[in-house]
C-alpha cells in the first residue's frame, strides 16, 4: 500500500478509491450497471466497500467479502442481504447495534463498541475472491486491526475470513502451521497477544437454509463475543 493508512478515514477513502483488482472492479461495476429487477430503481454503490463501526471497538468482526446485491448496492459491508440481517440483528440482540436491520448509509444505524470489516472489498463473482485478490486487500484489514487496538475479541465469518484475520494480525506468519487456529464453527483461540479468536460459520444462505447454521448456533456466537467482551 503506497497511501498512508494512519486513520480509519484514510483507510475508508483508500478502499473506496482502490483499483488493484481489475476483475473484481469490472464485475462491480457491471453488476451495479445491470442490476436486479427488485432494485432496479436504486442507484447501486458500485464501487469498494469499507468497514464500519466504532473507532473505539472492542468487538472485530470480519465478513468474507460484499455481496453483489448488499454491500455493492448500499455500500455498507453487510447491509442490503439476508446474511446483514442474520448480523446485524444479533448485534443489536447483545447491545452492539442500535437497531436490529441494516438497510444502506444513512438509516441511522449505529454501532457502539464493535466494528464490522471484511476479507475482500469487492464483490467478487460467485462470491470467490482469488487468493492474489485476498492478498492484495489484505494491508487494508492489517491497518484496521492496527487502529482498533481495542479489539480484543474477533469474530471471523468463515473459514476465509478467519485465516484471512490471522495473516493480517501478524498470527499466521508468527505460528508453525502446525500450531496455528483452526477453523470450526465455535471454536476459540486464545492468542499470545491476549486477543481471541471466534469463530462461526458465515450466515450465508447456503449455510442457513440448509440447516448447516442454525439459530441457536447463531445467537451463541453472540452471546458468547459479548460474554468476551465483557469480561475483557
Amino acid at each position: 500500500m503506497s497511501r498512508r493508512l494512519d486513520t480509519l478515514a484514510a483507510v475508508r477513502d483508500a478502499v473506496v478509491s482502490c483499483a488493484r483488482c481489475p476483475r473484481l472492479r469490472s464485475y462491480c461495476r457491471r453488476i451495479a450497471r445491470d442490476k436486479v429487477r427488485r432494485f432496479r430503481d436504486q442507484d447501486y454503490w458500485g464501487k469498494p466497500v469499507p468497514g464500519f463501526g466504532d473507532p473505539g471497538a472492542r468487538l472485530l468482526i470480519v465478513g468474507l467479502a460484499p455481496a453483489a446485491h448488499g454491500g455493492n448496492r448500499t455500500g455498507r459491508v453487510f447491509t442490503g442481504d439476508a446474511s446483514g440481517d442474520w448480523l446485524y440483528d444479533a448485534l443489536h440482540r447483545n447491545g452492539f447495534a442500535s437497531q436490529a436491520l441494516s438497510t444502506g448509509q444513512g438509516d441511522g444505524l449505529r454501532l457502539t463498541g464493535c466494528y464490522v470489516t471484511a476479507s475482500a472489498r469487492c464483490a467478487p463473482p460467485d462470491n470467490k475472491p482469488s487468493r492474489i485478490e485476498l492478498d492484495r486487500c489484505r494491508g487494508y484489514l492489517e491497518a484496521e486491526i492496527a487502529l482498533l487496538p481495542r479489539a480484543r475479541i474477533v469474530v471471523a465469518l468463515g473459514r476465509i475470513a478467519h485465516d484471512s484475520w490471522l495473516k493480517a494480525s501478524g498470527h499466521w506468519a508468527a505460528r508453525p502451521a502446525s500450531t496455528r487456529p483452526v477453523f470450526a464453527h465455535g471454536r476459540e483461540s486464545r492468542l499470545p497477544d491476549g486477543r481471541i479468536l471466534l469463530a462461526s460459520y458465515h450466515p450465508s444462505r447456503q449455510n442457513t437454509q440448509t440447516g448447516r447454521l442454525t439459530r441457536a448456533m447463531w445467537e451463541a456466537i453472540f452471546s458468547r463475543a459479548r460474554a468476551l467482551v465483557d469480561a475483557t
